[in-house]
């Protein structure tokens, strides 16, 4: 497809991306109208949205607009998993500069429909302005299919600690793109496009987990968001959290302890949950601290000592952007 997003004007991008489109059964009413309708049998929707700013969370040079669409629809339909929901809608807002060649919103498109897909969701509409800087905002919906939400409130002492999915990949890619490699690929690859265990939330609310969360900001930051709001203290064992070997080899590589990615890396999008003790865990959740009574304040400590290296802030010194 030639020409670019102003030649080809707004409701013509419009007409291009909603054709690249497919549907579940959920979906009543797709794009083309005022608003779409998705069924909710539950009577209860489950929402979630976030916003993708080049330059802050993804580079045109490192990544490809087909990678940001992965990886933008991904780490909102993970927090409606986190809640223990089944994802089932996501509504796009996308900001573009009239020169931008209209194959890059397109790539986009095709990567968010292609992740939906993963998680059984659909693209059900959303709006597109004419801007100076791309930005990808996204909306995500989701059905609890009759049962009650996994807060992050509900954590209490005696509980297990355990997760599901990669931990620190994608701060090893970044790492490795940073310095202008592009290799070991898996962990470069897991940067561009996180792969959140999806029907690990659902499962895990099935199981009894007692609080939830997805693994956005750091292992240790989304536990704190847990430790705080359930006012306890979750105290995490070092040794039980795997760092495959080439991690290790990556993290000599640039003097950088991998244990630290694993614990302060965000944008994985794995799923961690504290469950009562005798819960029976299928093989995949890895069980790698405890909740206990708070000591003083609500906080995370690793084997026992607090961890200094924190973990993404929106609001920080920019750490952890591409």
């Amino acid at each position: 497809m030639k020409g670019t997003v102003g030649e080809l004007g707004e409701f013509g991008l419009i007409r291009e991306l909603t054709s690249r489109l497919t549907t579940t059964p959920a979906v009543r009413l797709g794009p083309g109208d005022d608003a779409a309708v998705v069924a909710a049998p539950d009577r209860r929707v489950v929402a979630s949205t976030d916003v993708l700013l080049e330059g802050r969370h993804f580079r045109r040079d490192w990544s490809t607009a087909y990678d940001v669409g992965r990886k933008a629809a991904a780490q909102n339909l993970a927090d409606i998993a986190a809640m223990g929901a089944v994802p089932t809608a996501l509504l796009l807002g996308l900001v573009v500069p009239a020169d931008l060649p209209v194959t890059w919103p397109t790539e986009l498109m095709d990567g968010i429909r292609d992740e939906c897909q993963v998680a059984g969701a659909a693209v059900v509409g959303g709006d597109v302005v004419r801007g100076d800087t791309i930005t990808v905002a996204i909306t995500a919906l989701g059905d609890l299919r009759n049962h009650e939400p996994v807060t992050r409130s509900g954590a209490k002492p005696g509980d297990v600690v355990a997760v599901t999915g990669w931990l620190g990949w994608s701060a090893a890619g970044h790492a490795v793109l940073s310095r202008g490699f592009r290799s070991p690929r898996a962990f470069v690859e897991a940067h561009r496009r996180p792969e959140p265990p999806y029907h690990a939330g659902p499962a895990a609310a099935g199981l009894g987990a007692t609080a939830m969360t997805d693994v956005s900001d750091g292992l240790v930051a989304d536990l704190g968001h847990i430790a705080e709001a359930s006012k306890v203290r979750i105290d995490l064992r070092s040794a039980d959290i795997d760092i495959p070997s080439q991690m290790s080899d990556i993290g000599q590589a640039v003097g950088v302890d991998p244990l630290q990615w694993v614990l302060s890396g965000g944008e994985d999008h794995a799923i961690v949950a504290t469950f009562p003790p005798d819960a029976k865990l299928p093989a995949r959740w890895k069980v790698i601290g405890e909740v206990l009574n708070p000591s003083v304040l609500p906080q995370v400590t690793v084997d026992g000592a607090p961890w200094a290296h924190g973990g993404w802030d929106h609001f920080g010194d920019g750490k952890g952007t591409e």
